[in-house]
């Protein structure tokens, strides 16, 4: 006669050896994916490095403060594009958080009817899916006309400031801004919505309950409570902005020169990579794949910057 263990409750059967062997097998396969992930960036940046050592060794870190790109002197640095790639991405930001964020509290409050939003919900995550040369293309034919006239009508008004003084003629650093604000709202959108709905419902009913109204209510208490989300949302926005190719290298003039104004053709690292590198050799090669280092170590640390902002609000 078998008797049921004291340790397990009635009702309860114990566990057998095959279910404790798969879930140990389970918890096994998680960890190898998760240490693959791990060792797949690590390898990508360590191919990265072995290709750039030649130029490091050339140029080392003054390679980071040097304007010239001339491959028949063997001349190389990236000073331009490290400038186009921060600046480009802040002007994109500067533009998506305030539309992406806002649309996010329209979306995840009942402003609209439910079938209403849940079209425009669709819509916005539409935009990640289209290809960014489609973006690109667009931006020629649509961006460009409006902004160059408008872009003429500030020099010439303002021209005296300096990020307006230069007289725009086709693709340039603002144009790029705007198609990269364009391409990182679905990301904003979308994780800030998500942040926002997570958010305890208890603490709007009691805001509410202590005499806030409905606006009071979602800029003091439900965008702080979500902050952490929207700071990741934003950051990984930034990443996402600074690593775009084909529609900055079509928008963006591809100008290997630093210039205040915003109507100035500029350059960025991922656009040079994309010009140059199936014709380069030697050195030059080098030279990019040193380029792409500092790209690397750049998104890098947004990265962690993203997770430090956030651990340290989820503290607060």
């Amino acid at each position: 006669m078998t008797t049921q263990p004291q340790n397990i409750p009635s009702g309860l059967r114990q566990r057998s050896q095959t279910e404790k062997s798969l879930d140990i097998g389970f918890v096994w396969l998680t960890r190898i994916f998760a240490f693959a992930i791990a060792f797949t960036l690590l390898w990508i940046a360590f191919q990265v490095f072995v290709g750039a050592i030649p130029a490091i060794q050339k140029f080392g870190l003054s390679f980071l403060g040097k304007s010239a790109w001339n491959p028949v002197n063997d001349d190389y640095g990236v000073l331009p594009q490290v400038y186009g790639t921060l600046m480009s991405s802040f002007i994109g930001l500067l533009i998506a958080v305030p539309i992406g964020v806002g649309t996010a509290v329209i979306l995840s409050e009942n402003f609209l009817p439910p079938k209403v939003k849940l079209v425009l919900v669709f819509l916005v995550e539409l935009l990640a899916a289209i290809p960014s040369v489609v973006y690109g293309i667009w931006g020629i034919f649509v961006l460009v006309p409006p902004l160059t006239s408008f872009g003429k009508w500030l020099n010439a008004s303002f021209g005296f400031l300096p990020i307006f003084s230069t007289a725009p003629t086709g693709p340039n650093l603002l144009i790029a801004g705007f198609i990269l604000a364009i391409m990182t709202l679905p990301i904003i959108t979308a994780i800030s919505r998500d942040a926002l709905i997570s958010v305890p419902p208890s603490l709007r009913q009691a805001a509410i309950g202590l005499g806030a109204t409905r606006w009071e209510t979602i800029l003091k208490v439900l965008i702080p409570a979500a902050f952490s989300g929207i700071v990741g949302a934003v950051m990984l926005a930034l990443g996402r902005a600074m690593g775009e190719t084909m529609a900055v290298t079509m928008l963006i003039g591809n100008s290997n020169n630093i210039s205040t104004s915003l109507f100035a053709p500029s350059n960025t690292i991922s656009s040079l990579l994309a010009n140059q590198f199936a014709e380069a050799g030697g050195l030059q090669v080098a030279s990019l794949m040193y380029a792409a280092l500092v790209l690397f170590v750049l998104t890098l640390i947004v990265n962690i910057m993203a997770e430090l902002v956030v651990l340290r609000v989820k503290r607060l």
